[in-house]
């Protein structure tokens, strides 16, 4: 669907899985997922898990690239790429052939970057707020061109390019697209220039609150706030007071509760414990009734 296009009322349900289990299981539950009816299928981008910095990790989009090699139907991404870790000439690379190895599912997700540790680690610098947001800005920009351009130059504070040849296009015309993560008023007037779908997590009061800033900045270009789909990430250990994965019950109040706040789609991180059965339990019992959520 294009920028332009309105986002239909109809719910839309998702599944991230951490990069942290070995290829066999990682298939399996991406495969199990797209059969039970799940519209979409995430990875995070992490460079050592937040939540248990010894263990071990896959880089994201070269694991993505494998996983669109075993799925069919649902919509694949990153939820959301790490702007402080590649070029964004790179990344928008990466995407382009995943979306072409996904037979045109990309959506492309992309963040301006947050967590310190893995950066530390790894010698990459992560600027004060200001400059991330500036950079993220560039970066959106940027890839927006490249994807719809055959030739891009561009001069900006953080990223130059001069007469770039972007070939192949992505499959996906204009271009993949947008998943845009974001939180503050800043962040969200860029959400509102260039994303198909704006992702945050957070609890009922603050989504919202950042969905009527949202609309706030739709409103300051002359965009209509229907055309932008508002997506909630649920990750166990961060909504301590949420438990989605619970039962059935669990699951359809915690949609109508996020529904009421103007979330349409549910992008939910199945607990670390047993992945699979969580899955198979929400996927056949409760996403049927969930998608009704809201309804009329």
């Amino acid at each position: 669907m294009g920028e332009g296009q309105t986002v239909g009322e109809a719910l839309q349900f998702g599944i991230q899985t951490t990069a942290t289990r070995p290829w066999p299981e990682m298939v399996e539950l991406w495969q199990r997922a797209e059969a039970l009816g799940f519209d979409s299928c995430w990875l995070p981008d992490h460079l050592i898990p937040p939540f248990n910095r010894s263990g071990p990790i896959f880089e994201a989009w070269t694991l993505l690239a494998g996983l669109a090699t075993v799925t069919d139907r649902v919509r694949i991404g990153i939820l959301v790429s790490c702007n402080t870790f590649r070029h964004p000439p790179l990344l928008a690379k990466e995407a382009v052939t995943v979306d072409h190895l996904s037979g045109g599912r990309l959506e492309f997700g992309l963040g301006a970057g947050w967590f310190a540790p893995e950066h530390e680690m790894f010698g990459l610098e992560l600027p004060a707020a200001k400059e991330l947001v500036d950079r993220f800005r560039e970066a959106v920009e940027l890839c927006h061109l490249l994807f719809t351009q055959e030739i891009t130059s561009y001069d900006g504070r953080y990223y130059q390019l001069r007469e770039a040849p972007f070939r192949p296009p992505a499959l996906q015309r204009p271009r993949p697209p947008f998943t845009l993560g974001a939180h503050g008023p800043k962040m969200l007037r860029i959400v509102a220039e260039y994303a198909h779908r704006w992702n945050s997590t957070g609890t009922v009061a603050e989504m919202t609150a950042r969905n009527r800033v949202l609309d706030e900045q739709c409103a300051a270009i002359g965009r209509d706030p229907a055309t932008i789909l508002r997506s909630h990430l649920y990750v166990p250990g961060i909504l301590t007071d949420e438990r989605p994965w619970d039962s059935t019950e669990a699951f359809l109040d915690f949609v109508g509760r996020f529904r009421e706040a103007g979330v349409t789609e549910f992008i939910v991180q199945p607990p670390a414990a047993d992945p699979l059965a969580a899955i198979e339990r929400i996927g056949a019992e409760a996403l049927p009734a969930a998608r009704h959520v809201g309804a009329g």
